[in-house]
């Protein structure tokens, strides 16, 4: 899955720009063309290129990014993953929002229904 993921990359890729703006990469695609954009984003990060990649997936940033930007209507926060991805600053940008996906998530681990 993922054709029209993979065409839009392929358009992206074939102006050959220092800077690449990817809004939601993965959405849509299957695990093998997910981990094939991000062999592609490695490598362009590799040639010195710079991507900027919309990503609401909380699980995955750390796998899969260097830096971050959390943005709640204004900047909350930019920097490298270990200094700038903390609970601190995702209470920040997502409130009680992110309270109740913990506690979703919580109730999956635990085998119960959701709150």
């Amino acid at each position: 899955g993922g054709q029209q993921q993979r065409v839009f990359l392929a358009r992206a890729l074939a102006q050959d720009a220092q800077v690449y703006f990817m809004d939601e990469p993965f959405a849509g695609v299957d695990a093998a063309t997910e981990a094939a954009i991000i062999r592609l984003l490695r490598s362009l990060q590799a040639a010195g290129k710079t991507v900027f990649v919309v990503h609401h997936d909380l699980q995955t940033v750390r796998d899969y990014f260097d830096q971050v930007i959390l943005l709640n209507m204004r900047l909350v926060a930019c920097g490298p993953i270990a200094e700038t991805f903390t609970p601190k600053n995702l209470q920040r940008t997502y409130g009680g929002r992110l309270t109740i996906l913990d506690q979703a998530a919580e109730a999956v681990r635990q085998g119960d229904p959701a709150p």
